[in-house]
């Protein structure tokens, strides 16, 4: 690739570029973007015709990067990176610095139900949650706390195990009774993603009857009664409406990795944050890992 060919677009083609190749697909992308899917269709095939290669392969699964287009990505990952340092050069000499905690969408709900735990108006320091299916490099500074399932391998990075994320079938509470004659739904499209969507697919994916392309769609759904679907224990145990139609997954189970930067987890803020972010899921670890479901009734 030219450096007259990369001068021919612009850093905000690189940003949309990058949403959908940590994405997957234009869906999740258009979400953490703020561009419509169709808008994020059209600057992407515009960048490939700028740059005279092809980027992605389009498929039903969603976008796959080519060879080309990882390329592009480790260079549009540095100048992300370089962005990043000045965004917080700037923001260290005029006002409070940010951190940026990165988690899937329940791992993220949790937090916020727990917000006070995590950050209160007293810190000096603004917090900024990116809920992503997909990993954020944590080693380019496109965020300063991850949120995995799996141990980092990468040399730079530091990770601490915080716990076990157990997940289970769970329906509304006046139907669990004849929870086995239940239609299930599911995640469909771009954000099918997730091991807990993979699973469904595998293993009941005819018995599938509506998808959702969101998660918070698949959880109103299980609510008002539709069927029953696959949860974390973290989420379903703590629904008043919602009841286990089923022992937790043995598959599903997943370690819980917090994960910062080597030269970035001494700072301040970031310290704070990664501390009490890893002291709250261990005080509920017992709900994270399916070992106490609330009774009710």
């Amino acid at each position: 690739m030219s450096i007259s060919k990369m001068n021919e677009f612009d850093w905000q083609d690189l940003k949309l570029f990058l949403a959908v190749a940590r994405a997957g697909g234009l869906g999740p992308a258009a979400r953490a973007s703020g561009s419509s899917a169709p808008t994020l269709g059209r600057r992407m095939t515009a960048l490939e015709r700028a740059l005279g290669v092809r980027l992605f392969t389009r498929g039903r699964q969603g976008y796959e990067l080519t060879e080309d287009g990882r390329t592009l990505l480790a260079h549009a990952q540095d100048v992300e990176a370089a962005a990043a340092g000045v965004e917080r050069w700037r923001a260290g000499t005029a006002t409070r610095p940010v951190v940026r905690i990165s988690a899937g969408h329940w791992m993220t709900a949790f937090l916020a139900r727990n917000i006070e735990a995590v950050w209160t108006v007293a810190d000096a320091w603004t917090l900024e949650f990116t809920t992503a299916n997909a990993r954020l490099d944590i080693g380019r500074r496109a965020a300063d706390i991850g949120i995995r399932n799996r141990r980092p391998e990468e040399a730079w990075l530091a990770g601490r195990r915080v716990g076990v994320v157990a997940f289970a079938s769970y329906a509304r509470r006046t139907m669990t009774e004849d929870c086995a004659t239940l239609p299930w739904i599911g995640i469909g499209g771009e954000a099918a993603i997730t091991p807990s969507a993979q699973w469904l697919a595998a293993e009941h994916g005819e018995a599938i009857a509506i998808r959702a392309s969101d998660p918070r769609t698949l959880l109103d759904l299980v609510r008002a009664g539709a069927g029953r679907a696959v949860l974390p224990c973290l989420i379903g145990d703590v629904e008043p409406d919602l009841e286990r139609a089923g022992e937790p997954i043995a598959a599903l189970a997943s370690e819980q990795w917090l994960v910062t930067h080597h030269e970035d987890r001494h700072q301040a803020a970031i310290h704070t944050a990664a501390e009490r972010v890893a002291r709250l899921i261990g005080r509920h670890q017992p709900l994270f890992s399916g070992k106490t479901p609330l009774i009710r009734g």
